[in-house]
């Protein structure tokens, strides 16, 4: 009963989100606090949610300071070069956008943290999605699912519970896994140039005349496909001209960066007047460029290193980017202001997942349902373990918190395994393949940093990522079999 009851949650909670039906904090809230009554714990509702709220407070704590911290840095234009770089180098053709996009990504991701990669590429990329009028959640697909197989990197998190839970050595699991690895997040950049494509035959192929010019009243002047005009500047008014696609005649349309048709695809126009970095802001401290650059530096290495708990290191680093750059208690106030959405937004969800994940754990569902997929598998699957494990570990990772898979299923996994002489190393190694589909889980709390900053909806999200995330994942998995890894 709890097996069926587990499953019919996530799957009521998918559907509603997807659906927009429910905005994703009441999902969390209220679809877990049905179930929890409908299995008869409903008394001991208060005691998993606080001990859910419990272990999630320290990665709440970690995300509102780091988005104090990288908005500040936004703020004083420490990205702003970043951006001029990644601008002059796509020239406004969405093909190299989104490539673009996934190698950022992948880069920023090596330190380790979801959160401050997608807080880092969307700084950077968002202006210019919005810009050029292109969908967001491409942006948010492509960045999910290379932070995924990025996150496999054995200070990641997944590679060591793995060599935890089965008492191997990181190194083992890790290296052998490389190409496979190294496949996937090759599968990526040629997602990303597909979904480049389709995005440019779209929205045209267009060329950037001027990069980050101030602000002025001139019209946005672009040829949209079906004439539609598309967002306004990072900062100012940039003309793009349309070039012939196809034979394509259509006239160029004028419009106001105001008025301008966002084509986001993210089903918000929220924010369709939007200026990006303004490169004549007043929050600009180019006299501290390096201050904050070595701060970030400094911050990122001690985290790597793990000098200190991470939500210490960005309380830290918040207030003394805060003091350095604004000394004024009025400027600091309005900056904190300036982020409080992000925060807000950010930090409930992650307690609202603390409802869910409290649940799941506490009635014993995720436990049941592990063991029914586990019990389901055939005695004749035996010899096949690691496959079966490759395989497994693409649902499960979704439906999972990492700590639950690796440490409740893969030891199941690996003693089955070992009685059809399957070594725990190839275990350990093929319960790597789903993490490209893991971190667009919504039970990730770095995926609402992505989508928070992004300002896109979790189900739209969810509709457009899980089947390229679940192909990277298959990917991962065919090419452990083909390189003999798994």
């Amino acid at each position: 009963m709890l097996t069926v009851l587990g499953f019919a949650m996530i799957a009521t909670f998918l559907v509603l989100i997807m659906m927009k039906k429910m905005s994703p904090i009441a999902a969390l809230v209220l679809i877990p606090a049905l179930f929890c009554v409908a299995v008869g714990q409903g008394a001991q509702l208060g005691d998993y949610v606080i001990e859910g709220v419990g272990k999630l407070a320290p990665t709440a704590a970690m995300l509102m300071f780091a988005i104090v911290y990288f908005g500040v840095m936004i703020d004083v234009g420490l990205f702003d070069p970043i951006v001029r770089g990644i601008l002059r180098f796509c020239k406004a053709d969405p093909v190299r956008i989104v490539v673009g996009t996934a190698v950022l990504a992948a880069i920023v991701s090596l330190d380790g943290d979801g959160s401050t990669t997608f807080m880092i590429t969307v700084s950077a990329m968002y202006p210019l999605y919005k810009r050029l009028g292109m969908s967001l959640v491409v942006m948010t697909g492509v960045a999910a699912t290379a932070n995924g197989v990025m996150n496999t990197l054995p200070w990641g998190g997944p590679t060591a519970r793995a060599a935890t839970a089965l008492k191997l050595d990181a190194g083992d699991v890790f290296v052998p896994m490389i190409p496979a690895l190294g496949m996937g997040l090759l599968f990526v950049f040629v997602l990303a140039y597909v979904l480049g494509r389709r995005e440019r035959k779209r929205i045209g192929y267009l060329t950037l005349d001027e990069v980050l010019v101030p602000e002025t009243d001139t019209a946005l002047v672009a040829a949209g496909a079906g004439g539609a005009g598309k967002g306004s500047g990072a900062g100012g008014a940039v003309d793009l001209t349309k070039k012939p696609v196809g034979g394509s005649g259509d006239a160029p349309g004028v419009v106001s960066a105001s008025s301008a048709d966002s084509g986001s695809g993210s089903g918000s126009r929220e924010d369709e007047g939007f200026q990006g970095l303004d490169p004549n802001r007043a929050t600009l401290r180019p006299k501290l460029y390096w201050f904050n650059a070595g701060l970030t530096v400094a911050l990122l290495t001690a985290m790597i290193l793990e000098l200190m708990p991470i939500p210490v290191l960005f309380l830290l680093g918040a207030a003394l980017a805060l003091t350095v750059n604004y000394p004024k208690m009025a400027e600091q106030k309005a900056r904190i202001a300036a982020h409080a959405d992000n925060v807000l937004n950010v930090s409930g969800m992650v307690f609202a997942a603390a409802v869910f994940t409290g649940v799941l754990t506490g009635t014993g569902m995720v436990k049941h349902m592990a063991d029914w997929l586990v019990g389901a598998i055939p005695e004749g699957m035996g010899p096949h373990m690691g496959l079966v494990t490759g395989v497994l570990s693409i649902p499960l990772t979704y439906f999972m918190s990492n700590d639950g898979f690796y440490f409740g299923v893969v030891p199941v996994l690996a003693e089955a395994g070992a009685a059809h002489g399957v070594s725990p190393l190839e275990i350990a190694r093929a319960s790597l393949v789903g993490q490209a589909l893991h971190m667009s889980s919504p039970l990730v709390p770095a995926v609402y940093v992505l989508v928070g900053m992004a300002k896109v909806e979790f189900g739209d999200h969810t509709k457009f990522t899980v089947k390229w995330a679940a192909l990277t994942s298959l990917v991962v998995l065919a090419s452990g079999i083909l390189f003999g890894i798994i």
